[in-house]
């Protein structure tokens, strides 16, 4: 993980919260912590975007383990390192490669989220 050019830059944004004009806010939290089996980065995360109701409406994080799909890759793993994609999503996995490309498919899909429930609304 050193020399995950994107790591120092997350931990920078740990704390940021930014209100965007339309009404949406974001916010990142991100620390070192000591690697494990479920954490081998060695970082803590969560990545939330918000809507003008306060509600997380998308966040990418591994605060906690989340039961995977009974079929696939991570059949009979626990999975920390998930999306979830609504509300109400109990969490999808994600598999995480760096923190760079962590912040790269927050921020891209958060304009996804964002832009689907525009034209919802």
């Amino acid at each position: 993980m050193q020399n995950d050019a994107g790591l120092e830059y997350l931990i920078e944004l740990h704390g940021q919260r930014v209100n965007r004009e339309d009404g949406y806010w974001w916010k990142i939290e991100a620390w070192r912590v000591k690697t494990s089996s479920f954490i081998p980065h060695g970082i803590r995360y969560s990545l939330t975007l918000h809507d003008k109701h306060n509600t997380r409406v998308f966040g990418m994080d591994n605060a906690h383990a989340i039961k995977p799909p009974k079929k696939g890759k991570y059949s009979g793993r626990l999975v920390y390192d998930h999306i979830h994609r609504t509300p109400n999503d109990k969490g999808f996995p994600y598999e995480f490669t760096s923190a760079a490309q962590l912040i790269q498919d927050f921020f891209e899909k958060m304009d996804e989220v964002i832009a689907e429930r525009e034209k919802r609304g």
